[in-house]
């Protein structure tokens, strides 16, 4: 079964819409800045990468800009390294401007000295599964075999300068022309052109998006997001704090690594750095959990489908775009299904938390052999400088 991006989570859970942070609606997409200056520095760090240049005024003064990239991992799966920006070269940017925020941008196309021209979402090389060593399809026990690096497709703008479209998966969006949308799809909103874009405060209004019937929050629900403001959300962000097992373990494409045994799989999130362990052989969990982020999960086989039962968690947003609060009475079962000819492991889940909301949340996602290898997140948030 594949899942389409808006199966659930990974496209109602679109990448920075939050306000406050850097996100798309933080930049004034209905107008453009072209600017030509020496790069200075560049960061290819996580949520955020960074190109940094001076530029030199008609009256000699000198101004430095930094523009905003996408975060490193999906960078690097899209080819780019920090060798493309070498300090000292002239580049010509055109951008976003940041609404607020003097002197920054949201890059849209650089133009290099070489006059090599490098698109937000361009991909300079699509990466193929990286050459593993030989692997068994099963351990000596045989159960399914799930080592190694796995990545959910990436997710890119239709437009590959980033300024208008949606986003949808690379695969969907080559079959497309710049911008185009295909049917049921909509512009992204923030982008040129929407109404969150035109109107004043485009970032305090912006909002959450809803999620979808028949989950729906009680009236705990509800008085528990509203007292999860949007400082607090913020602060979650600038701290680099994870938000659950169930967003982030495909969130933008980053690669997450799974090292299994008999006993026990342990799973490192490549996002947000959450590292998980499921025990095996276990039939219950202990009765004094400490929540957190990742809660504590047990697994079981069911023939090749692993199954995952998790609970224990602190209590917070299903997603940073989402009025949906869970506390510490979510569950949440997951099965894991891998098929050695295809190369993919499919996940599908249940969530249920009757305190904070009414119905199941359900989804799943789609990994495939990592076409870079896995690294830590390494959260380095320069959005406030």
């Amino acid at each position: 079964m594949r899942y389409p991006y808006h199966a659930i989570i990974g496209a109602i859970i679109l990448p920075g819409v939050a306000a406050a942070h850097h996100g798309i609606a933080n930049f004034n997409h209905n107008r453009d800045v072209d600017l030509t200056g020496t790069i200075t520095d560049v960061a290819l760090i996580n949520p955020h990468s960074w190109l940094y240049f001076d530029v030199t005024n008609e009256d000699g003064t000198v101004t430095q800009w930094r523009c905003e990239m996408r975060a490193a991992t999906v960078l690097r799966r899209s080819g780019w390294s920090a060798d493309l920006f070498p300090i000292g070269a002239r580049v010509h940017i055109s951008a976003s401007p940041e609404r607020t925020v003097p002197n920054t941008c949201y890059l849209n196309t650089a133009t290099l000295e070489d006059g090599t021209q490098l698109a937000r979402y361009g991909q300079i090389s699509q990466g193929e599964p990286l050459a593993a060593p030989p692997r068994a399809a099963r351990l000596p026990s045989g159960v399914p075999n799930l080592n190694g690096d796995w990545a959910a497709e990436q997710v890119v703008m239709t437009d590959p300068t980033g300024k208008s479209g949606a986003l949808l998966p690379l695969d969907i969006v080559e079959s497309l022309e710049p911008g185009e949308l295909p049917p049921g799809a909509r512009p992204f909103p923030g982008s040129r052109g929407t109404p969150e874009s035109l109107v004043e405060g485009a970032v305090e209004r912006q909002g959450f998006i809803d999620f979808p019937e028949p989950v729906t929050p009680t009236e705990f629900g509800r008085s528990m997001a509203a007292e999860f403001d949007d400082t607090t959300l913020v602060e979650r962000m600038l701290n680099c704090e994870p938000d659950n097992i169930l967003f982030d373990l495909s969130f933008e494409g980053h690669v997450n690594r799974f090292v299994q045994t008999d006993d026990e799989i342990r799973i490192s999130y490549g996002f947000m750095d959450i590292e998980r362990t499921i025990h095996l052989n276990v039939d219950e969990h202990p009765a004094d959990i400490e929540p957190s982020f990742a809660g504590h999960s047990i697994g079981r086989w069911e023939g090749d489908v692993l199954v995952v039962d998790t609970v224990g968690f602190t209590p917070g947003r299903i997603a940073r775009t989402s009025d949906l609060m869970y506390g510490e009475g979510f569950h949440v079962v997951e099965r894991f299904t891998f098929d050695p000819e295809a190369m993919t492991l499919t996940r599908e889940y249940v969530a249920e938390d009757p305190e904070y909301f009414v119905g199941q949340l359900t989804g799943g996602d789609v990994l495939k052999p990592g076409d870079i290898p896995y690294a830590p997140y390494a959260c380095d948030d320069r959005t406030v400088e």
